[in-house]
């Protein structure tokens, strides 16, 4: 008996987007809104001032954020910078001035897509989609720098606090490691803790001056 081919399995669809559009000067905040409607995405709040920018990001909790602009404006790119900073998201600019400076401040203040004279609506959910996938892996990027940040710390307190029982109890290095090992076994804690307790215990312990 002849066993017919599986048929093709056709991928899921994205799942739709929370989308906060912020109205730079361009105006065309309709076009944008029914376009995603259309495309079966959700325009959960519209913001003509860039001081509500933060604060709608908080509330509205949006996946991405649209600024449609002539030319972002340096208020609106300061509280994008601030938004990068406290409340990361995906940030597409639709501007349509072509020169260089706009373009840098903006990816300075976290923008992760920059769109010139390219507002076509066909076009306007892939863009978000690119945005979106850039700031992920953007973010995958600062989480792993920041964690190799923080091992080369615990390192670093760690060779701290050998040194001191080495000093102060008269411990070899190895003698001096196997006790920070124990310290943070018995008392269910991370070997770079008991470092930094010893370590501030050395400090509180030290004569001023």
């Amino acid at each position: 008996m002849t066993q017919s081919a599986n048929p093709p399995v056709n991928p899921p669809d994205p799942p739709a987007l929370r989308v906060l559009l912020i109205d730079d000067g361009a105006h065309r905040g309709a076009l944008i809104r029914d376009e995603l409607s259309r495309q079966g995405h959700l325009v959960v709040g519209v913001v003509d001032a860039a001081l509500l920018i933060h604060d709608c990001v908080l509330r509205l909790q949006p996946d991405v954020v649209i600024v449609d602009s002539e030319s972002p404006s340096r208020d609106t790119l300061e509280h994008l910078a601030t938004l990068s900073a406290d409340c990361p998201r995906p940030v597409v600019v639709f501007s349509e001035d072509p020169a260089f400076e706009p373009m840098r401040a903006a990816l300075r203040a976290g923008v992760s897509a920059y769109v010139i004279a390219g507002l076509q609506p066909q076009r306007l959910v892939p863009v978000l989609q690119v945005a979106i996938a850039r700031f992920e892996q953007d973010r995958a990027l600062r989480d792993q720098l920041d964690q190799a940040h923080e091992q080369l710390s615990e390192r670093k307190l760690i060779e701290r606090a050998k040194g001191i029982l080495m000093d102060e109890v008269g411990l070899s290095e190895e003698q001096a490691y196997r006790q920070l090992r124990k310290l943070a076994m018995d008392r269910g804690q991370r070997l770079a803790q008991v470092a930094e307790r010893i370590v501030e215990a050395r400090d509180l312990l030290r004569p001023p001056g």
